[in-house]
């Protein structure tokens, strides 16, 4: 189980580095590559290889467009290769669902931390979050993935996803999850355009002021290819500047696809800069 860790005052710590392991066909960046076991273990272990210190397991795409996927296929692809990760790999092993049934099952299988777009907002999973009492991560998303991205709009984005995910937390304490098990999502592309995903990016250290660690996933998102106009395929080096952007801003986790290179670039951050990130002086 990761441990939700508060920086003492002054130090200067690195952001924990979360690898992305979807065990789906349809995931926008990976889609298929890690369908299959063997595949996927082989992949979780290069990425804790490469320094990942959390692997987030995902058996549903929440990409645009998305489409649910039926509880026992989500049962299918997730269980297995939580039992093998936690069984072979002393890292704390995420599954990212919405489900309570998977989050239970997982949790069974030596899942150390639950990943939640819906931010436990689905029939049942608030109470099995408060239950299980494992790390919740709590995202913010406007919509549900089939049509988050059809017209995104807001009147103060960072207000309202601020708002949003400090209710969220209130209802997770009141549930009964410890606060030092909660961490906080503000969901870039999940219902944003890319100004929005921009304002929150700049907004990370207001999200970090409130105590709860805050999660980042940017790696390689759309708002790249508006950024630099670069297929998914090609976006690296934009990934790697928004992660260290975050973790400027005072994010606890990056969420990526590419461990190996955001390791060193934290690294290499923290000998540039060796000062606290904005939002932890």
């Amino acid at each position: 189980m990761v441990d939700v860790i508060y920086p003492a005052p002054g130090a200067v710590p690195l952001p924990r580095v979360m690898g992305v392991l979807n065990i789906t066909p349809d995931s926008f960046s990976d889609g298929g590559r890690w369908l299959h076991r063997e595949p996927a273990l082989r992949h979780a272990a290069e990425m804790v290889a490469a320094g990942a210190d959390i692997i987030d397991i995902g058996g549903e795409s929440t990409r645009p467009g998305a489409a649910e996927v039926p509880l026992q296929q989500e049962l299918d692809r997730v269980v297995p290769v939580v039992e093998a990760l936690a069984d072979a790999f002393d890292i704390t092993v995420s599954v990212d669902s919405s489900k309570p049934e998977v989050m239970r099952a997982a949790a069974a299988a030596g899942a150390g931390m639950i990943n939640d777009v819906y931010a436990l907002r689905r029939e049942g999973a608030l109470e099995t979050g408060a239950v299980l009492g494992l790390p919740v991560c709590l995202m913010h998303m406007q919509g549900e993935p089939r049509t988050m991205q059809a017209s995104p709009a807001y009147d103060n984005v960072v207000a309202e996803v601020e708002s949003f995910l400090l209710d969220r937390a209130a209802a997770a304490e009141a549930a009964g999850l410890p606060a030092d098990r909660i961490v906080i999502d503000p969901g870039f592309g999940f219902g944003k355009s890319p100004r929005h995903n921009l304002d929150l990016l700049a907004a990370m250290p207001r999200l970090a002021g409130h105590g709860y660690p805050v999660l980042a996933g940017l790696s390689r998102k759309r708002l790249l290819e508006t950024l630099t106009g670069r297929p998914v395929d090609q976006r690296l080096a934009g990934s790697l500047a928004l992660a260290l952007a975050a973790a400027r801003g005072g994010a606890s986790i990056l969420r990526v696809h590419d461990v190996a290179e955001t390791v060193d670039a934290l690294r290499v951050m923290a000998a540039a800069w060796p000062s606290a990130p904005a939002g932890q002086d």
